[in-house]
């Protein structure tokens, strides 16, 4: 039972190190162009989507890995 929760706490640092890494080098440097003066507003809303759909994903991953877990350490 706790070799299942320290990997459910390695997934879960994994999936935060994953994420921060995305954020960085992927959402960082898009710029949008063709908004005239709300180019830095569409450009943040974007960002802004983009992190929190990737903020769910990994959430629903890590409640699907926490079942799984307790699913096997529950059954007899």
């Amino acid at each position: 039972m706790i070799s299942r929760l320290f990997g459910f706490l390695f997934a879960m640092w994994i999936l935060i190190l994953l994420g921060g890494g995305i954020i960085v080098t992927v959402l960082g440097p898009i710029t949008i162009t063709g908004f005239g003066d709300l180019n830095w507003i569409v450009s943040s809303a974007i960002k802004a989507v983009t992190a929190i759909t990737l903020s769910t994903i990994w959430v629903l991953v890590l409640l699907k890995i926490k079942n799984w877990i307790f699913r096997k350490a529950i059954k007899p």
